[in-house]
This record gives structure tokens, C-alpha cells and sequence, in this order.
């Protein structure tokens, strides 16, 4: 009781002399929270909730089952480990695996089929997208034609090129009509000097129509006033393509050899579905596959797949550098041009001296 009394007295002597102080507090806080509240009410404010509650279940989906995976990832290529039982840390081992093993650096030899299957798939593309465009008999015809197959599943295209190229099937076939003898012709999926080249051609079959799209859309989004200003310039078909076309489309053409470069180096239904892999013509993933669900080797996997990432990167950033050299980037003109420029200005200020 003793102690509750001077409290009292204490409290009561001090409010009298703060509480001035306290009104002033009080007030301030209240027009805070009265500024909070409009603040919160306000149109930048709703706007800038919704924009992050709508952000929000993607940016934890991209969190959980992309950037957590791939950090495991980038953990288990260090270490010697199945998916069941214990762990052995090995350091750098397994990525000298990918270059020093047989069947990884195959694989990596192997991919240059596809790469080189990508160019020829996008030099078709870019032809028949050029022809096409343009008022052409059957047009729609051909373009529904040559973009269905790849609208069919990767897995049925791989079933059906597999009977395509089997001994005396189709393609046999076909080559005895036009003359050839059976014993002369090889086994397309067997001979190792042309079952990848075999296996590649499936790929140009499959994504040509894809890129043709993608470059008729590019192409007839082109001015026609540079059409009829190249014409009065009396330029033909091929000075049309390569200084109106060409130059008009560069950004469809770098996309598309960006998304060729990553898919020659990272294909695996073709390969799988038509030999499975054997007689050496597992691609990079196939073998990734093989090592990491039937090998249990889940270390090594998660290595090449690592590898794989910086490859890639490394074919992004060439093309990206190739795009500057010859085409320029927005309005920057091409490194090229620039270069020839300065050269020929340097030699008639040289020419101009003497």
C-alpha cells in the first residue's frame, strides 16, 4: 500500500508538469496514423499491392522448384552420392569427369552434329520464309505443311522416324525405287559414320517450320515503302533480301539461332526414342540421363548439367557479340560498319595529306 501511495504521488507530480508534453504526443501520433491510413488508401498504394500479391505466388514457385533445385544441384556435383545413402565429398572430380570420361566427352562431340544440323535448319527456314511471305501460289497450304510437324510430339516424330530409317522399311524403300541396290545402302541407325548425321536431320524436320514462322511474321512486318524504294533502285531479289530483309528482321534471326544453339546442345528426344542411345549416338543429355537414373551417379549428372550451363552461356554471348559485329544492336550500328568507315576515312585523310 506503502509503495502504491508514492507511486501515485510520483505519477501524479510528474503528470502535471508532462502532460502538456503528452498532448502534443498524442496528437502527433494520431496525425501519423491518420497519414498511414491515407497512405494506405491511396491509388499507389493499392496499385503497388496488387501488382506484389499477383508477383507473389510466382516469385515462391520460381523460388521453390527452380532456384532451390539448382542450388542442390550445383551441391551434389561436389560429391559422390546416390540419391539413396551416404555422401562422399569429392571436389572438383566430377567436373574433370565430364571432359576425361569417354562417354561425356562423346556426348559433347556428338552435339556438334546438332549444331551444325541447326544452321542448315535455319538457312531452310529462313528461305522458305523469304518465298513465302510474298504473294505465293498455295502459300497457306505449304506453310500449314511445313509448320505440323512440330506440332506433333517429340516422342511420336522419334517412333516414326525410327521405322523411317529401319532396314528395308521406308527410306530403303524409296532409295530401291530410284535404283539403288539394298547391300549398297547403309544401316542409317547402325553405321557410326552416319547414324548422327541421320539422327540430326529429325531435328531440321521437326523445328524448320517453327523458325519459318517466326521469320515470316519478322519479314512481313517489314515497310513496304522499302520494298518500292529498293525497286527504284533497281535492285533485285537477292540486294532486296540482304540490305531490306536482312537488316529489318536481325533481331528474329539472332533469337532464333540463340534458341538453335541451345536446343543442338541440349537435345534428347531424338536420340533416346530413335536407338536409345546406342551405337554412339547418345547426346548430352541421354547420357546425363543414363548416369543419373540408371548409373545412380547423381553427382556426375549435376556436373554436366552444370557444364551444360556454362556452354550455353558461353554460345549466348558469342551470338550476342556476333549480333554487334555484323548487325548492330537498337540504333548502334554494327562494329563493322564502323570499322570499315573509320578505315576508309583514315585512307582518304591519308590520300588527302599527299
Amino acid at each position: 500500500m506503502i509503495l502504491c501511495r508514492r507511486f501515485w504521488k510520483h505519477y501524479k507530480w510528474q503528470g502535471e508538469r508532462s502532460l502538456p508534453f503528452l498532448w502534443e504526443k498524442g496528437e502527433k501520433f494520431m496525425k501519423q496514423k491518420k497519414g498511414f491510413v491515407r497512405w494506405i488508401q491511396s491509388g499507389k498504394v493499392n496499385r503497388n499491392l496488387c501488382i506484389f500479391t499477383f508477383m507473389l505466388v510466382p516469385l515462391l514457385l520460381l523460388i521453390v522448384f527452380t532456384y532451390i533445385p539448382f542450388g542442390k544441384m550445383v551441391q551434389f556435383s561436389f560429391y559422390d552420392m546416390k540419391y539413396i545413402g551416404a555422401r562422399k565429398f569429392v571436389g572438383w572430380k566430377n567436373y574433370i569427369d565430364v571432359f576425361t570420361r569417354d562417354d561425356c566427352f562423346q556426348a559433347l562431340k556428338i552435339s556438334i552434329y546438332y549444331i551444325f544440323a541447326s544452321f542448315i535448319q535455319l538457312g531452310l527456314a529462313l528461305y522458305f520464309a523469304t518465298i513465302l511471305s510474298f504473294k505465293t501460289k498455295c502459300s497457306g497450304l505449304f506453310k500449314g505443311f511445313m509448320f505440323f510437324p512440330y506440332l506433333v510430339c517429340g516422342i511420336a516424330v522419334g517412333f516414326v522416324f525410327k521405322f523411317f530409317y529401319t532396314r528395308g522399311f521406308v527410306l530403303d524403300t524409296v532409295l530401291q525405287w530410284c535404283g539403288f541396290q539394298l547391300d549398297n545402302l547403309p544401316y542409317w541407325l547402325k553405321d557410326t559414320r552416319i547414324n548422327n548425321i541421320s539422327v540430326a536431320a529429325t531435328s531440321i524436320w521437326r523445328y524448320m517450320g517453327q523458325q519459318m514462322v517466326l521469320f515470316i511474321g519478322a519479314i512481313m512486318s517489314v515497310d513496304s515503302s522499302l520494298y518500292e524504294a529498293a525497286e527504284i533502285d533497281g535492285a533485285n531479289g537477292w540486294a532486296k533480301f540482304r540490305y531490306v530483309i536482312l537488316p529489318s528482321i536481325k533481331t528474329i534471326v539472332v533469337l532464333n539461332m540463340i534458341l538453335s544453339i541451345t536446343g543442338s546442345l541440349s537435345v534428347f528426344e531424338p536420340p533416346y526414342v530413335i536407338t536409345g542411345g546406342n551405337f554412339g549416338t547418345g547426346s548430352y543429355f541421354v547420357i546425363m540421363n543414363k548416369l543419373a537414373h540408371e548409373n545412380q551417379k547423381v553427382g556426375l549428372a549435376s556436373a554436366m548439367a552444370i557444364v551444360l550451363l556454362v556452354l550455353i552461356m558461353i554460345a549466348t554471348a558469342i551470338q550476342k557479340w556476333v549480333e554487334r559485329y555484323f548487325f548492330g544492336v537498337g540504333d548502334q550500328e554494327a562494329i563493322r560498319t564502323v570499322r570499315k568507315r573509320e578505315k576508309r576515312l583514315a585512307m582518304e585523310a591519308k590520300g588527302g595529306a599527299h
